[in-house]
């Protein structure tokens, strides 16, 4: 395998610069494989991807990337405890059922997770819904009719949820709708940032 990391999705970059080379990394709603590609040849680290999308699949398998078809939402007792070093879920938590179960399922599993949300509270997405209209955007890029996303949160609203499950914001990385880091504070991130990274850690 080889990649090169300026040709991965940038918020992805941004992701795998947060990870130990060599760690054991459970990629939940991996898509097409990129980001565990990229680390399994670029980090030397081990891993796992979990997608159901036959497409996204299909891509992924003809990368050799190792994966498991499961429903995130019923089946992550498969796992043990500590079986991953961390837990990745980019831009996956809103198209789970529930994402309250499934974070408190994968906290036991490692710990440390890295989490990407789209920012339903990004301004333009306000001033849609003033005009009488549904967001969409880079980070939400789908009709009302045809999204896979249940949920829509802004990050005023996520992090409460993670402080109640027992993980711990180490870092927040606000993104551009080109998914390039931004520097912003608590307020201008909710109301400036298309998405966010989260960096968490379990609490004892």
């Amino acid at each position: 395998m080889s990649a090169k990391p300026w040709r991965i999705r940038p918020d992805l970059h941004v992701i795998s610069q947060h990870i130990q080379p060599g760690s054991r990394v459970l990629d939940i709603g991996c898509g097409d494989g990129e980001l565990l590609y990229h680390l399994i040849s670029c980090l030397q680290c081990t891993g796992t991807g979990v997608e159901k999308d036959p497409e996204s699949l299909l891509t992924a398998v003809a990368r050799g990337v190792p994966l498991l078809d499961l429903d995130v939402d019923t089946e992550l007792n498969i796992f043990a405890p500590d079986s991953y070093d961390v837990v990745v879920l980019s831009r996956t938590l809103p198209a789970l059922t529930r994402p309250d179960k499934v974070l408190a399922q994968l906290r036991p599993i490692a710990p440390r997770m890295i989490l990407t949300m789209p920012n339903f509270g990004l301004w333009r997405h306000r001033l849609r819904l003033l005009s009488g209209h549904m967001p969409e955007s880079r980070d939400l890029p789908y009709s009302w009719y045809s999204t896979p996303n249940l949920h829509h949160a802004t990050l005023v609203d996520l992090e409460p949820l993670l402080t109640d499950i027992g993980l711990e914001v180490d870092k927040r990385i606000p993104l551009s709708p080109s998914g390039r880091p931004r520097r912003l504070g608590q307020f201008g991130a909710n109301l400036m940032a298309s998405s966010a990274i989260y960096m968490l850690r379990r609490t004892s």
